[in-house]
């Protein structure tokens, strides 16, 4: 099977893209994922993306980890499948699409390389020890960090992501280091099961982590780096709540080309 993609990358979260509209694809093939997403004998990325029609809205984001395995929301993958969209024509620099946390609202820059996307609304912040808990779409532990240049974030991700706690349902470890005018984030995603260059669901709970922490009510806006580049987080707290969440940052396209699949795995997708 020959498969028509596009790479997209979002401050270094890579990701394959694929134009599914006309349903061609049986994409539900974790093997068929997983070789396409492989760095050494497929395309590469982090995760992989198909856009879809779905009625009511744009279009529909179906997200795949690097495992093959459906995911929890991507904040950089939705932000690229933005981008994605507006290449395609099926956008203009607005947008309402559904992702599997539900209904998404995004705008892009007229040169179609930086996009501004609405988060789901953030209730809860629980405590696990000095770390705090939440779901900005895809579950996050944020714990400070001294000299995180240095830190095994490997290591030290897996450790918590496996423990007794998480090892089930997995979750994304964020370690976080309070700079001069911004926070210096570096992430283990599960799923991917590795240190990502950037995690746009990650940006999200630290800056939204860091805002409780401080007391940080109204409307705030907290400068994110990552290994990838730099994101920006948007939103207002009352104290209790949050919403009106913004991910902002970049999102390009790389390059697109074909890849003709195995026939074992083409084979699969079709069963």
């Amino acid at each position: 099977m020959k498969v028509h993609f596009y790479k997209y990358q979002g401050a270094g979260n890579d990701f394959i893209l694929v134009d599914n509209r006309n349903n061609s694809i049986n994409h539900q093939n974790p093997a068929l994922i997983a070789s396409l997403c492989d760095r050494r004998f497929g395309v590469g990325g982090d995760g992989m993306m198909f856009l879809q029609l779905k009625a009511g809205f744009d279009f529909e984001m179906i997200y795949y980890n690097a495992d093959g395995q459906p995911s929890s929301m991507c904040g950089n993958g939705g932000r690229c499948i933005v981008a994605f969209a507006r290449h395609l024509g099926v956008i203009g620099l607005e947008t309402n699409f559904l992702a599997v946390d539900g209904p998404h609202y995004a705008k892009i820059s007229e040169q179609g390389d930086f996009v501004s996307l609405q988060m789901s609304n953030v209730n809860d912040i629980s405590a696990d020890g000095a770390a705090s808990v939440l779901d900005t779409g895809s579950p996050h532990y944020v714990l400070l960090a001294a000299d995180l240049e240095h830190k095994d974030v490997y290591a030290e991700g897996k450790a918590i992501r496996y423990n007794d706690t998480y090892k089930k349902k997995g979750i994304n470890i964020n370690f976080v280091e309070e700079m001069d005018d911004h926070y210096f984030v570096r992430t283990y995603e599960r799923g991917v099961e590795d240190e990502t260059f950037a995690c746009g669901t990650g940006a999200t709970a630290v800056a939204l982590a860091m805002a409780k922490s401080k007391n940080q009510t109204g409307e705030g806006s907290t400068k994110i780096k990552v290994l990838g580049g730099k994101l920006n987080v948007r939103f207002k707290y009352d104290g209790a709540h949050f919403n009106s969440i913004f991910l902002e940052g970049p999102a390009q396209l790389v390059f697109e080309g074909d890849i003709t699949t195995p026939e074992v795995l083409s084979s699969s997708a079709n069963n």
